[in-house]
């Protein structure tokens, strides 16, 4: 399954959106405050698969997602979008009210077009799910001089600096091909291909091939590519049932996977069976992306000072690459905000937002 498998950041769709932001976007009246919204009662939550993001499918499937909207007395519409970036455009266009994405792309398309949003819960961090391989070179320092065939500002192209940086080097040590996760798998067979960057299940294939050797994967940079549920600042703040819900829901299905018994079992095969592929290689997926299972470990990151400091090197690739927009003239333009009022950037145009409000209930036992 390749189609909506993970994070494209598609220049052209994202050009779209970025060409229509000034710094970040528009700036609100009451300086970071979002603007006001009515309270509703149905919410349409946009998801595209990925391993990380199966258990919104199965919270649907088994009726726990219905269970803990209909405790709220809301209606949640799960709507599986097969194109990620696509999903992405709908929910920065606001026909979602939220959507599963990762931190960078939250950062570089809602937030970079000036739609204020709250990254609701912290699901898992890219564990082994992306990497880098070469023919004929066993480590990161056979790369320099090289040819990388990547998805151009995606997670593979911030994966790419940051193995370079470990390593002593720069983006200028290597050139990069524009290549679509489509077409990685076969790229990497030509012979005049000899480094890629990609994310699996694509990855798991290209390391595969004759000759083919991991120098550099996502262990080496934990909690760095997050896997999110993002939704819009105003309406959560109209409509906190919401927050409630999705969350309850969330680590309803965690606990499900995590007590590794039959009915976890069983959770998991339904997970790879609505992904598309078998249970094996959904576990493999797995094993390469660390699950926050339990509420209160993704609360104790979220307020840790390491998540300011992620955060901060996303943020420094995302404007050193355009993806603030044509308008933005410093790596601050766009204000991230975190636990106890901090903020990287801008204060008065905070687009970003990393709140653990909802998940601590859920670890309190609250919701």
């Amino acid at each position: 399954m390749k189609i909506g498998w993970k994070k494209t950041l598609n220049g052209v769709a994202a050009a779209s959106l970025l060409l229509l932001s000034a710094c970040g976007g528009p700036k609100e009246e009451a300086g970071s405050e979002p603007a006001a919204e009515a309270p509703k009662t149905e919410f349409n939550i946009g998801w595209s698969i990925y391993a990380g993001w199966m258990p919104w499918a199965y919270a649907e499937k088994s009726g726990i997602l219905k269970k803990w909207a209909d405790k709220y007395g809301i209606k949640v519409n799960l709507i599986q979008v097969n194109d990620y970036v696509e999903s992405i455009n709908q929910y920065t266009a606001g026909k979602l009210d939220g959507v599963a994405s990762t931190n960078m792309d939250a950062l570089t398309i809602p937030a970079a077009g000036g739609k204020d949003t709250t990254s609701l819960i912290i699901g898992d961090y890219s564990n082994g799910n992306d990497g880098i391989v070469l023919k004929g070179g066993a480590s990161m320092a056979d790369i320099k001089g090289r040819t990388v065939n990547l998805v151009e500002l995606s997670v593979s192209h911030y994966l790419l600096a940051r193995a370079l940086e470990l390593n002593g080097m720069k983006l200028s040590d290597v050139k990069t091909v524009n290549t679509s996760d489509a077409d990685i798998v076969g790229a990497f067979s030509s012979p005049d291909v000899k480094a890629v960057a990609a994310w699996n299940p694509q990855l798991s294939e290209i390391v595969k091939a004759p000759g083919a050797t991991l120098v550099f994967d996502s262990t080496k940079i934990p909690n760095e590519i997050q896997d999110l549920m993002t939704v819009s600042t105003a309406t959560l703040k109209a409509n906190p049932a919401l927050g409630k819900a999705l969350v309850g829901a969330w680590y309803e299905v965690m606990d499900i996977m995590a007590k590794g018994d039959a009915k976890s079992e069983e959770a998991i095969a339904e997970m790879a069976k609505l992904s598309g592929t078998t249970t094996e290689n959904y576990k493999a997926q797995l094993k390469a992306t660390f699950l926050y299972m339990k509420a209160a470990d993704a609360v104790a990151y979220n307020n840790s000072g390491d998540i300011m400091k992620h955060e901060d090197g996303v943020r420094q690739f995302s404007f050193s690459k355009g993806l603030f927009g044509p308008n933005a003239t410093s790596v601050d333009a766009i204000g991230i905000e975190f636990p106890g009022g901090k903020v990287l950037g801008d204060k008065k145009n905070v687009k970003l937002r990393f709140d653990p409000t909802f998940m601590a209930m859920a670890a309190d036992g609250k919701l």
